[in-house]
């Protein structure tokens, strides 16, 4: 998926852009699932498969999709918890997908992640207090300024500094994600990557974190990159939201534009499918025939078109190149 990233010193129209914080071309992820033995073909799971996209400094991208599409691994990629099997990402200009993990290390203090299970990403044998400042360890801060760290983000994430000193066990579900979000801001990233941050979390807490984490990203100046299944929570959250399906972004834009005028088929039944907080207003559900495929054997042409209501014979057999149908708005399909 190819898309033009203008430089720093570059210009539109006599308009002078800024470079992209984080830029992502062509990212694909492959896992063997046998070894090939006795001349038998290897195979793959192509959990992401040729994603591109950028994201500008202090904006959130929304990334969608049902489960299995590829999100959370195109995260962890951003984050080198996982090496890329083909692509670049490119982080204020330089680029990290081929850097070892001693020269990542250095660079990590700049982005960060958020996980998705607040009970299994904290270490249930630590205290708050070593679990936020272990950043700062390993980024070499000094022990005074960790104290206080410690206990302004825990002020900061809506929690108090005597919270300090207890156990993961000891703090709800929304708390614990607190926890994660503090660990997150310790070393001063610019940016956040949220892997289904609120998805664990009762509704009512859901909406506290996401306003928490709009109200940090005005303080702190962050960018974040936000992953959920969720329509309705990451329209309440992004600028722009990418669509993927089977390993591939299908559709880009900027919010208002999808949501309001979506363009790919699959955008289009996920819209429909988002409740309406009114009983009196009423939606035309799509729904989608078939299973997803396998990204072990994913189908030919448009990986969509086995469930595609306006499937044609080219849909069938011939991969779909991305087009700009609106500014700022990408759909990779044969409609358009």
């Amino acid at each position: 998926m190819q898309m033009l990233a203008i430089s720093e010193h570059g210009d539109c129209g006599g308009v002078k852009m800024e470079a992209p914080l984080l830029e992502v071309k062509n990212l694909k992820k492959y896992f063997s699932i046998n070894k090939g033995l006795l001349g038998r073909k290897k195979k793959f799971v192509k959990a992401v498969d040729d994603v591109s996209f950028t994201i500008k400094k202090g904006e959130t991208l929304g990334l969608v999709g049902e489960s299995g599409c590829g999100k959370s691994t195109t995260g962890r990629m951003l984050m080198r918890l996982l090496d890329p099997t083909e692509g670049q990402i490119y982080f204020e200009g330089k680029e990290i997908s081929n850097l070892n993990d001693n020269q990542i290390r250095s660079l990590r203090k700049d982005f960060q992640m958020v996980f998705q299970d607040p009970y299994a990403s904290l270490n249930p044998r630590m205290k708050v207090r070593e679990i936020v400042s272990e950043p700062m360890v390993i980024h070499g801060i000094p022990k005074e300024e960790r104290m206080e760290r410690v206990e302004k983000l825990l002020t900061v994430v809506g929690l108090s500094a005597y919270h300090a000193d207890r156990y993961p066990h000891e703090f709800s579900g929304g708390q614990r994600q607190r926890i994660g979000i503090a660990r997150a801001l310790a070393v001063n990233p610019k940016l956040i990557i949220a892997d289904e941050p609120v998805s664990a979390l009762d509704v009512s807490i859901q909406s506290q974190i996401l306003n928490l984490l709009k109200d940090l990203q005005e303080e702190f100046e962050l960018t974040y990159l936000f992953i959920a299944h969720d329509l309705s929570v990451v329209e309440h959250i992004s600028d722009r939201v990418g669509v993927m399906y089977l390993g591939k972004i299908v559709e880009l834009a900027d919010k208002q534009s999808l949501y309001q005028n979506p363009k790919h088929p699959y955008t289009k039944a996920l819209l429909s499918a988002v409740p309406i907080p009114n009983p009196r207003l009423k939606r035309e559900r799509i729904i989608l025939k078939g299973d997803i495929p396998s990204p072990s054997n994913p189908p030919s042409g448009c990986t969509f078109h086995t469930r595609c209501p306006l499937a044609t014979e080219e849909c069938r057999n011939k991969i779909p190149q991305v087009k700009e149908i609106n500014p700022g708005h990408y759909v990779s399909c044969h409609l358009f």
